[in-house]
């Protein structure tokens, strides 16, 4: 048996009723797609939880070098920075409450 790619999958968990709000950030690549390496991108959304949401966002990749070459990436911190507000609001408390790689 060949490896043909791999799969990465962090989980984020998501204060209660920001799920779709935090999944939709992923819709803007952020510079991913610039890696030869990458694949796809699939995002996840668990809601009827009970006191959270779950985001669970899995990138496939042709190769862990190429993974890792992405994930070392001045693309990868710069898409990871806090952002300011888009509406030009004061920064509000993060929804994030903690994430999972896997």
């Amino acid at each position: 048996m060949t490896l043909r790619m791999i799969m990465v999958s962090n989980t984020i968990k998501v204060k209660k009723g920001y799920g779709k709000e935090v999944a939709n950030r992923f819709k803007d690549s952020k510079g991913i797609h610039q890696f030869d390496a990458f694949v796809r991108m699939e995002v996840l959304l668990t809601r009827h939880t009970e006191d959270h949401d779950l985001v669970k966002v899995c990138t496939f990749w042709e190769s862990e070098e190429g993974y890792k070459e992405w994930r070392h990436s001045d693309v990868f911190k710069k898409s990871h920075e806090k952002r300011p507000d888009p509406k030009g609001n004061e920064q509000r408390e993060s929804v994030i409450l903690g994430n999972k790689p896997e």
